[in-house]
């Protein structure tokens, strides 16, 4: 199929253009950006006349609940989720039910995900057997079964000897470890951030210095093995401070940081919001503020949605009891264009675009992010200047609990595009 997309701002921050452009798509590649290749004749014209085309957008923590939490999310409308949110690429963590520790379970996801014909998908394999920290797995098979990297999710592993282990495996290979930062122990009841406002709710506390320690324990393993690591969903000044001086010290590494954790504080739990009860849990003002700075230079490396969907069930509980999680594929988009308003520099749209498109999937090793002849044609059309409001009805996504319900924000995807083909019009 050939499209061509006409009368559109292109905005491709990978090889820094933001002007109007026409944009050709052929056999699921882009074709040629500006003048038409000879003798093309599209079999479709999209006129993008007052919106913006950029590369589809690239998550890289989006839980899709299958296999053995179908009673959360099913593959069908978290996929949906994602082409109505613009995301043509997802990475999957592997905390499913079987984990995705064995080859055929990764196989078997990947398949269900082709014949949707929608976004793609990327799973991570897990690090150990069953995420559970002992044996690890066999990471070589899991990544010819197409798995990205390697992570153990939320789980712990409680031996350092054996993180050690697996992060020489893969440095011997060439895979990436991704880790969430979180000591095994300090703050591993707690269920708020620690500080006044957990104090005064008598909150069960998570102090930044879980996170802090557990970054000082994952750079000496560095040090050591010459691993790569991304470090997933980064929540704390003092964190992003440590990520900083191991990038100038050198060391193989990038990192992420939940849309969530961009706009909210502690303070968002009002009284007692189960919406806002998420893993790593909002910090304070200070913490979100280091890490707007750490997007702005460049320290964190992309934004991903921390897409959780959770059932009524689990959610509508006591704030302590309910799970933590919130959906946010369809948010990932407008949050991002909130921030760059927020953050008032000139080229702060262009900034916030390439965090979830070409930045997320040059993290992730992943085609795509970028507008040019030969790239995938995975492409993202959305108007910037229409408004939405966040609530059940609005949401694609089985699960429906976010902190941002009731919110207006700005940005609405009009067209997705999925190697070349139209997979999501808004009417």
């Amino acid at each position: 199929m050939k499209l061509h997309i006409k009368n559109g701002r292109l905005i491709d921050p990978a090889n820094k253009i933001d002007a109007q452009h026409d944009l050709y798509l052929a056999d699921g590649k882009v074709a040629a950006v500006g003048a038409a290749p000879a003798d093309f004749q599209p079999d479709q014209t999209i006129d993008a006349s007052g919106l913006i085309v950029v590369p589809g957008l690239v998550d890289l923590s989006a839980r899709l609940r299958e296999p053995g939490y179908e009673y959360k999310a099913t593959l069908e409308s978290e996929l949906q989720a994602a082409i109505q949110g613009g995301v043509t690429s997802l990475v999957c963590p592997p905390d499913t039910d079987p984990v995705l520790d064995e080859p055929g379970l990764v196989e078997m996801l990947r398949h269900r995900a082709r014949t949707m014909n929608q976004a793609h998908v990327y799973p991570l394999g897990a690090l150990t057997v069953g995420l559970k920290g002992t044996a690890l797995t066999e990471m070589a098979e899991l990544t010819d079964a197409g798995c990205v990297g390697f992570s153990q999710a939320e789980e712990p592993i409680l031996d350092t000897t054996v993180l050690m282990r697996a992060m020489q495996y893969a440095q011997t290979f060439g895979y990436t470890v991704w880790l969430r930062a979180q000591d095994a122990h300090v703050g591993r009841s707690g269920i708020a951030h620690s500080g006044p406002i957990a104090s005064r709710l008598g909150l069960s506390g998570v102090p930044v210095m879980a996170e802090t320690i557990a970054l000082y324990t994952i750079f000496e393993l560095m040090r050591a093995t010459g691993a790569r690591v991304h470090l997933c969903r980064i929540s704390s000044a003092a964190g992003v401070a440590l990520v900083r001086a191991a990038r100038q010290e050198g060391l193989r590494l990038s990192c992420d940081v939940g849309a969530h954790h961009v706009h909210m504080t502690d303070a968002d739990i009002g009284y007692f919001d189960a919406n806002a009860r998420l893993t790593p849990p909002l910090r304070s003002q200070r913490d979100r503020d280091g890490l707007r700075q750490g997007l702005m230079d460049g320290t964190i490396d992309a934004i991903c949605s921390d897409h959780t969907p959770v059932d009524d069930d689990e959610k509508l509980l006591p704030f302590g009891e309910a799970s933590p999680g919130a959906t946010g594929l369809e948010l990932l988009l407008s949050l991002a264009l909130k921030w760059a308003d927020e953050a008032g520099k000139g080229d702060s749209l262009s900034m916030a675009i390439g965090k979830i498109s070409a930045d997320a999937a040059r993290v992730a090793g992943l085609p795509g992010g970028r507008l040019e002849a030969g790239a995938p044609a995975d492409i993202c059309i959305f108007d910037p200047d229409a408004r939405w409001t966040v609530n059940a009805a609005s949401l694609a996504s089985q699960g429906k609990h976010t902190p941002f319900l009731g919110y207006e924000l700005r940005g609405q995807v009009r067209h997705t595009i999925v190697a070349g083909q139209v997979v999501f019009q808004r009417r």
